[in-house]
């Protein structure tokens, strides 16, 4: 009765899972997808701590849950800006318990039940403690690279060969973890089996450390696959369907979302994997000092009265400075006037897959306004200003035509097509990809340096008559 219960549980826990997904691809239903998803991790918590062999050790499950709940709690209150270094603390935490489990799984085993270290099971369990500590660590650094911690390097780290050691480190691994599946009971097995383990924490670094933070949208998105696919064989070692089922589901996602990133940056896997964008790139000898143009607020706040359509374009700066409120309040002001405001959102702005999204969405901006960088591309030569908010790559019109440029085909907003533009930037320093942005070298381009928010604050206070003659 108990196993039919639980087999029943996990069938509704599955469906909510799939419906939870489902309902995340439209923002009027996305926090159905957020309960839906909430529910279904719950009733399969309860489901499978209702089965005799697991009930039995019930203090040291809800030992687990509390300490779970001291670390959740925290991570839970980080501020929206800080959301893709928390999604990749997630990550890491994900790969680690795949990890852990691979690991008791095939000592408890090896111990005590040596007849269910089955080929099938080893290559799971094998398979498991790869994707689950390579993912551990790499989302590790992937989280301390987003936070911006000293003594992780922002820029990639590259030496030569590097990709032959990483290559290499990864063969080895899956070489040793073959011997391993051939002769899981062997004399040796459980030193090579801490060596995989040794081998997968170590190229989960070299994985991240050759990468900038211009892919680290498409890198966390990569690393929620791995995640995903430890799970599914964390699933096939404890023949749980539904540790499948939603390991499945994560993986998939993940590699989905990671085909939509690279598509939008126009690379592939291997080139984000180890093409090392973001590398600074020299500037060449000989071309000199560049010059901005710069404006006033006030000059600004009078370009914006006089347009008929403003088109924002958030990016990393704006997150940073926490000025999406601001920004709502700008966007209040525009709209008194009768002035149409979009907001240009592509795919890789900030740190991870939809930030620009979130934070806006924080700011109760309407999400009707938020159009999609091939939607409002076709509109930049109607628009009066446009108004970069801390974006920089993805604006930056050297993806045309520069062939020796690292973001080269990749596609941008067309900022440069409107007919004056108003870039906000905190300092004269390059984007994540290292080099000058040729926008705001243009005719049309003015530039207000300073920190977002405090600059959107004093654009609202010219435009509210604070500041207005």
């Amino acid at each position: 009765m108990i196993d039919a219960l639980t087999q029943l549980s996990y069938v509704v826990a599955t469906a909510l899972f799939i419906l939870a997904l489902h309902w995340m691809n439209d923002p009027k239903t996305a926090r159905h997808g957020v309960y839906g998803g909430m529910a279904a991790m719950l009733i399969a918590v309860l489901a499978t701590w209702a089965q005799p062999q697991v009930i039995v050790h019930h203090v040291w499950i809800a030992l687990a849950i509390a300490a779970g709940f001291l670390v959740g709690w925290p991570l839970s209150r980080v501020p929206l800006t800080a959301v893709p270094q928390r999604t990749a603390l997630s990550h890491s935490f994900g790969g680690l318990a795949a990890g852990l489990v691979g690991t008791a799984e095939y000592f408890l085993w090896l111990g005590e039940a040596q007849a269910n270290l089955t080929p099938f099971r080893m290559t799971a369990i094998v398979a498991e403690i790869i994707l689950g500590f390579l993912t551990f660590t790499g989302s590790l650094m992937a989280a301390g690279k987003l936070q911006e911690i000293k003594w992780i390097p922002q820029r990639p780290v590259t030496f030569p060969l590097q990709n032959a050691v990483n290559i290499g480190l990864l063969l080895l691994a899956v070489t040793l973890g073959a011997a391993l599946v051939l002769n899981p009971v062997a004399s040796w097995s459980a030193t090579v089996f801490l060596t995989i383990i040794g081998l997968a924490l170590i190229f989960g670094v070299m994985l991240i450390i050759p990468i900038g933070g211009a892919d680290m949208p498409t890198v966390i998105s990569i690393l929620n696959s791995y995640a995903g696919l430890s799970a599914v064989a964390m699933g096939f070692v404890l023949d749980n369907k539904l540790l499948i089922t939603a390991g499945a589901l994560d993986g998939s996602s993940g590699l989905i979302l990671s085909v939509i990133m690279c598509k939008a940056m126009n690379r592939s896997f291997t080139n984000v994997l180890f093409g090392a964008f973001g590398k600074v790139v020299a500037a060449e000898a000989g071309t000199g000092p560049r010059v901005y143009k710069t404006e006033t607020v006030e000059g600004v706040a009078q370009l914006l009265e006089q347009a008929s359509l403003v088109v924002i374009i958030p990016g990393y700066g704006m997150a940073v400075a926490q000025a999406q409120h601001k920004v709502r309040e700008l966007y209040d002001q525009l709209k008194k006037r009768g002035i149409t405001v979009k907001f240009a959102i592509h795919p890789v702005a900030g740190r991870m897959p939809g930030h620009m999204n979130v934070l806006l969405a924080e700011a109760d901006i309407p999400y009707t306004d938020l159009v999609e960088m091939d939607e409002i591309n076709p509109d930049m030569p109607q628009c009066d200003v446009a108004l970069v908010l801390g974006a920089n790559d993805v604006v930056n019109p050297a993806a045309r035509y520069d062939k020796s440029s690292p973001i080269y085909g990749m596609p941008i907003i067309d900022a440069d097509k409107a007919r004056t533009v108003i870039a906000v930037k905190r300092s004269k320093n390059p984007g994540f990809a290292g080099i000058d942005n040729e926008l705001y070298y243009a005719d049309k381009t003015w530039m207000l340096f300073g920190d977002a928010k405090a600059v959107v604050g004093e654009l609202v206070k010219q435009l509210s008559g604070g500041g207005m003659h």
